[in-house]
């Protein structure tokens, strides 16, 4: 962590301390403790295990980062208990709104110190035990699912075959470092939104700084899950959000001029109504990280290169190829069994209007297979020039399968601003970097001041599906920031298809 996140995190914890301190400094004075140590922070959580005859050691426990947090609110709770304070929503209160809370005990009048055995003498009912039990599971499983690992379904066929629709993984949170919430105040287990209401499961008044624990690299290679990029605004319908993103309806709507489209999306906010989110709320998508920082990427004719080197696909990658027969039927079973196609599936396997040619969605292990095993007699993949791909500027006229080179910025590179580089990397520098940046009459303005080049503060990939034509990948919405990086997908927990797909079953990814 660099020396400004670890500020954060100590100012946050000094605002817990002593948030409650004028008020805890009469109730320290109804237990006959002089009331100015209640401003010394930690040394008045160690007054308050005391007076509460709680182990000395949780002051110490609360010295971890983030988690330490919840336990200094755990401790007020314990704090009130001397004080007769047993039901739920006192609980609730001290743990919550302590400045609020506290003042209000230290000036009443009917609150006193009863002390730890008449404390000790309280009984829980068995139904408050219970609320208490489901409240400690839900916060240890917050804690687990935000800093440990979170589970995860495949909702698409982009990487398959590596990944398939409805594979349930795990996904490991120290694998790059575990993210601290930037929006902590929202309802657990669920990411953005609510079911049924529609409405955003977080709230806003508290907002943290990018921070990450233990922090790793993301290697080439690595299956990661990571926010969506363009996912900071959506259309908020169900046709639309994630799978036909905000930034692709105003170029469709604007024939390729994105303000004009943004123009009519504003104007008509029945018709396209918008919901935004911050980072760490956006989308999960799952690709592989195909390029790091660093690094240049460039495809030739579906070919990965990485700093001029070809790249290997992955062992399950699928790619469109058409492939022609030496006129012999296709058997079902062996086509399945064999080469893992899904001859019932159009999008795996189609004839085409010539005789014995076939459209294939093929991994490399498969046409080699075929050629050897005589099954085809040629084999010739599918070059995609669509045009419409990231950054959808004239002076970048790549295709989806010739694309580049381009390179990624790795934290504390500096790229020369000149209207390529303008159109490639101003969205990294004013949205995911969080500047004011703009071109005017040629000129290039950073925070209101003149620049000719700019230095990257922030690490990004490159991420592609492994279902190279049917994924919506880095070719459509362009770099990942480290920011965005949720965890790699480590293991394979459970798979569904037709029924349960056993060998799949902790299968390690990738």
């Amino acid at each position: 962590m660099s020396s400004h996140q670890v500020f954060v995190l100590i100012v946050i914890q000094l605002f817990l301390l002593l948030t409650p301190s004028i008020g805890l400094y009469k109730l320290f004075e109804k237990a006959g403790v002089p009331g100015w140590k209640a401003f010394i922070p930690f040394y008045n959580t160690w007054i308050m295990i005391k007076l509460s005859g709680r182990r000395e050691h949780w002051v110490f426990w609360q010295l971890i980062p983030v988690v330490g947090w919840f336990i200094t609110m755990g401790l007020y709770v314990e704090f009130v208990k001397v004080y007769g304070k047993f039901h739920f929503w006192e609980h609730a209160l001290a743990a919550l709104v302590p400045l609020v809370y506290f003042p209000y005990l230290g000036w009443d009048a009917k609150t006193r110190y009863i002390g730890i055995a008449e404390a000790r003498k309280h009984r829980k009912s068995k139904t408050r035990e219970w609320i208490d039990a489901a409240v400690f599971a839900v916060v240890a499983a917050t804690l687990i699912r935000t800093f440990v690992f979170e589970a995860y379904v495949i909702p698409t066929g982009s990487m398959e075959k590596t990944l398939l629709v409805n594979d349930y993984l795990f996904v490991s949170k120290f694998a790059y470092g575990p993210r601290i919430p930037m929006t902590p105040l929202s309802i657990p287990f669920v990411h953005n939104t609510l079911p049924l209401v529609n409405r955003k499961s977080y709230v806003e008044w508290i907002t943290l700084p990018y921070v990450r624990w233990f922090q790793s690299p993301v290697k080439r290679g690595d299956v990661v899950v990571f926010n969506f990029p363009e996912g900071d605004t959506l259309i908020n319908l169900p046709d639309y959000q994630s799978a036909h993103p905000y930034y692709d309806v105003i170029r469709e709507l604007g024939n390729g001029n994105a303000d004009s489209g943004r123009q009519i999306v504003l104007g008509n906010p029945d018709q396209y109504p918008l919901i935004t989110h911050p980072p760490d709320k956006q989308e999960n998508y799952i690709k592989r990280c195909v390029a790091i920082p660093g690094d240049t990427l460039q495809l030739k004719n579906q070919v990965v290169y990485i700093n001029g080197q070809a790249q290997p696909l992955p062992p399950f990658s699928e790619t469109r190829c058409m492939v022609k027969t030496h006129g012999q039927p296709l058997d079902e079973t062996v086509m399945q069994e064999e080469y893992n196609i899904d001859v019932s599936d159009p999008s795996e396997l189609s004839q085409t209007n010539n005789p014995n040619e076939y459209s294939m969605l093929l991994t490399a292990g498969a046409r080699e297979k075929m050629l050897k095993n005589g099954v085809a007699a040629s084999i010739l993949p599918v070059i995609d020039s669509t045009q419409a791909v990231w950054p959808y500027s004239p002076l970048a006229s790549w295709q989806l399968d010739n694309y580049g080179p381009l390179f990624l910025p790795r934290r504390g590179s500096t790229i020369t601003l000149d209207p390529t580089t303008y159109a490639i990397y101003n969205r990294a520098i004013r949205v995911y970097e969080g500047n004011k940046f703009e071109r005017r009459e040629g000129k290039y303005y950073l925070n209101g001041q003149e620049v000719h080049s700019y230095t990257f503060h922030y690490n990004y990939y490159w991420m592609m599906g492994d279902n190279r034509h049917e994924s919506q990948d880095s070719r459509l919405w362009g770099m990942v920031p480290e920011t965005m990086v949720v965890g790699e997908a480590s293991l394979i927990w459970m798979s569904w298809g037709k029924g349960v797909r056993w060998s799949r079953l902790f299968n390690k990814i990738r």
